[in-house]
């Protein structure tokens, strides 16, 4: 009689596993995305280092001309962040008495009447006599601010090699005098009025630089 021979189980094989490329792929996404976001941090902090590096007053000799930059106007009057300005601007003017002004800016859908107006007869209010004031009624931007100036004071008989005082709030300073050079001034100066509103000052530190980059762009 044949033997049957049994075969002995003696063991199942073992499993091969194959490693999952899943979390590779995820843990490459998320490293990219960190060194992306690094990039975006350190590209910020330097240009925000160029705003603030911008926000002081730098007076280079004699300036014939003060430039004032328009800013939001209500009902009631100039925003605080203009009425900052325009105080500033007073004050040097006390001892600049024959310094001819300019106040730029255009009137918003929201505004009353142009910053341009309103700056000037503030400015009257506080003892600056009217023929000492030229008004640029048409700019809705910096670049405008700074272009259209350029026209009145050429029309005025003013000569681009004359001294331009430029007066802003301190975080507007530095893309201010890189559009009034392009806007083809020679001798800029500026003069930092501070900004004591809190949450706009705050806003605006966020917001200039990303409207530095757009400027150094677009605004040509």
């Amino acid at each position: 009689m044949r033997e049957r021979r049994t075969k002995i189980k003696t063991g199942s094989r073992p499993k091969i596993e194959v490693a999952s490329y899943k979390g590779k792929r995820f843990t490459g996404w998320l490293g990219a995305l960190c060194a992306l976001l690094l990039a975006g941090a350190l590209v910020f902090g330097g240009l925000e280092a160029a705003v603030l590096a911008g926000a002081h007053d730098e007076i280079n000799g004699e300036p014939e001309v003060m430039v004032i930059l328009g800013c939001q106007v209500y009902d009631w009057g100039p925003s605080i962040l203009l009425k900052d300005r325009l105080d500033e601007a007073l004050d040097y003017l006390e001892d600049h008495p024959d310094m001819a002004v300019v106040v730029s800016g255009g009137q918003g859908p929201d505004e009353p009447t142009t910053e341009a107006q309103a700056m000037a007869s503030y400015l009257m209010d506080n003892g600056v006599a009217e023929e000492r004031i030229i008004l640029e009624t048409q700019s809705h931007n910096t670049h405008q601010n700074m272009t259209y100036t350029a026209g009145h004071l050429r029309s005025a008989g003013y000569d681009s090699k004359d001294g331009v005082l430029i007066v802003s709030n301190g975080f507007h300073l530095t893309r201010a005098r890189m559009l009034a050079q392009r806007a083809g001034f020679e001798e800029v100066s500026t003069l930092a009025a501070p900004s004591s509103h809190l949450p706009s000052r705050l806003h605006m530190y966020v917001r200039e630089p990303l409207a530095l980059v757009k400027s150094f762009l677009f605004d040509r």
